[in-house]
């Protein structure tokens, strides 16, 4: 209970520019757990939707691979579909794999989708801090200007207090805001490189059997 009349009271001193950062941090942590969820059911439904394609791929059931991948909508399905797509037209690697890399720049947007507005939050928070203690410290000296010079300096240094617990407000939301941000472009990253590496895993499996086929022939 203690703690919960401190962080009361430290907002409320905090003044009206409190309002706007919380508004910032609830926008911010409701992007970073739906970017989360998200991305993470994305690397649960890609390897789910690499083991069931490697398979048909290595056995060389190729349009049994291209019609699991027209069913589904996961990134790696669809990367695969336009890369079996295009199979079915030509057998040059390089077309096959641009295919691919087609597929893989419609997909990574929607991977990276609303995670750079984190840092942009982050820097709000801190600059709005900042501005609310600017603001306080402005009201304060020119309160103090008609007060009693006996009273001057400890009225001074309690407004100065109550100013900066908008700035250190700001910086308690930016800082968290700037490593979710860093860890959540860290796992898209990590996402998108496991896809390139499906794809080329992909495209020499099938160029693998190709090749003792054509020397059979």
């Amino acid at each position: 209970m203690e703690v919960y009349n401190t962080v009361v009271r430290f907002y409320q001193e905090g003044g009206p520019f409190m309002h706007p950062i919380l508004a910032v941090m609830a926008l911010g942590l409701a992007i970073a757990l739906e970017r989360y969820i998200y991305l993470s059911r994305a690397k649960r439904q890609n390897r789910r939707a690499w083991d069931a394609l490697l398979p048909l791929v290595q056995s060389g059931r190729l349009r049994e691979a291209k019609a699991l991948a027209d069913r589904n909508d996961t990134a790696l399905h669809q990367i695969v579909g336009y890369g079996l797509a295009r199979m079915s037209e030509t057998d040059n690697r390089q077309e096959i794999e641009m295919a691919m890399e087609e597929g893989l720049m419609e997909v990574t947007p929607r991977l990276e989708k609303r995670t750079h507005y984190l840092a942009t939050l982050a820097n709000i928070a801190t600059l709005l801090g900042l501005l609310g203690t600017i603001i306080g410290l402005i009201s304060a000296f020119s309160s103090i200007s008609l007060a009693n010079p006996n009273e001057k300096a400890q009225l001074l240094s309690s407004s100065i207090s109550v100013a900066m617990n908008t700035t250190a407000f700001g910086l308690i939301v930016g800082i968290p805001l700037l490593l979710v941000h860093a860890f959540l472009q860290a796992k898209t990253t990590q996402l998108v490189d496991s896809l390139e590496m499906a794809a080329v895993k992909v495209v020499n499996s099938i160029k693998d059997r190709a090749v003792p086929q054509q020397e059979a022939a």
